[in-house]
């Protein structure tokens, strides 16, 4: 079986080891199609926080059923996907319904070795049905659903303004979830060509550029002087944080999707007097993975949209260097294996 290992950061390098055994518990996937996400070009990089070498990445995954034990509905031969962060099921969080922060979680590709291999065991009760979605399709899923798991958190209503800040595939996709829910979008971004990607492919009415724009001043004549009463931070970026906390309104939300190792900081005042609701959003729930693949199933979501570039297994080691570069326009990289 051939493996890719990032072996340090700015190294890959292909192994070879045995096909995983079916163990009780778990499921044999024959991997068809893998997503690669920002986690995965950061830890290449050496910038993602918490992460240690050697490591197989990769974690948004599609493939063929293979294995699996008797007494499931699952069956050998089908398309699926599964929930990629591996929870303990008696924690305090996942007593309460919260397995995406359990407290020993380890999240496939990035805390436990992941899915840039031919066969991959996974727990069978993180399985997910294929619903007739084609590979491509499944392997989006977990990103739009870390995007979708936000806007429920923000518990986004129909017609209010939502300023998202980052425009990469999660930002994207929250993009996406907020417009599913009925909300007014407004991007921001320091990168022209995925604001402008965001007008033309997604349909977002209005963008800022934060390098370029008067951000506070844009968004007031944008929302009639309220402000956006949901701010979502899909950048991980420890400046983008501490500044959106001015753009929100009054009595608003700000949702953190992406993840950085510094510390917050903001002022106390300004933030009481908001009555601010401050919340993180961490990975996503079967809830979300449903609620996904239900908008893709009625054409809410179009998954070419998102898919920029493509190549095989063999390919990877020489252009995943390639997916770094801003000027090759990389939304989504998938790879594909036979």
């Amino acid at each position: 079986m051939k493996t890719l290992v990032c072996t340090a950061p700015g190294f890959l390098e292909y192994t070879t080891g045995q096909k995983p055994v079916l163990t009780p518990g778990n499921a044999i996937i024959k991997i068809k199609r893998i997503g690669v996400c920002g986690t995965d070009l950061h830890a290449f990089e050496g910038t993602q926080p918490y992460f240690e070498y050697p490591r197989i990445l990769g974690h948004e995954l599609a493939g063929e059923l293979v294995e699996i034990e008797e007494e499931t509905d699952f069956r050998i031969g089908e398309a699926v996907t599964f929930i990629p962060y591996f929870n303990c099921g008696t924690c305090i969080a996942c007593r309460q319904g919260k397995p995406n922060c359990c407290t020993t979680l380890k999240v496939c590709g990035v805390h436990a070795h992941g899915g840039m291999v031919e066969y991959l065991s996974v727990p069978k009760s993180h399985l997910v049905h294929g619903e007739g979605l084609s590979f491509d399709e499944l392997a989006l899923i977990e990103p739009l659903a870390i995007g979708a798991h936000g806007i429920r958190r923000a518990a986004v209503q129909s017609g209010e303004f939502v300023l998202i800040i980052g425009a990469g595939p999660i930002g994207l996709g929250t993009m996406e979830f907020a417009r599913i829910a009925g909300a007014q979008v407004i991007a921001m971004d320091v990168n022209e060509n995925r604001l402008q990607f965001c007008k033309n492919q997604l349909q977002i009415s209005y963008t800022i550029n934060a390098q370029n724009q008067d951000v506070t001043a844009q968004l007031s004549e944008i929302t009639n002087g309220d402000m956006p009463t949901v701010v979502i931070d899909a950048t991980g970026n420890l400046k983008a944080i501490n500044n959106a906390f001015q753009y929100l309104a009054h009595g608003g939300r700000y949702v953190l999707i992406g993840l950085q190792k510094g510390d917050i900081s903001f002022s106390h005042p300004e933030f009481h007097k908001r009555e601010t609701t401050l919340m993180s959003s961490r990975n996503a729930t079967r809830q979300d993975f449903e609620h996904v693949i239900s908008s893709l199933k009625q054409g809410l979501v179009n998954p070419a949209t998102y898919i920029t570039h493509r190549v095989l297994f063999s390919e990877v080691k020489t252009e995943f260097q390639n997916w770094l570069n801003p000027a090759n326009g990389v939304i989504k990289a998938i790879i594909e294996l036979d």
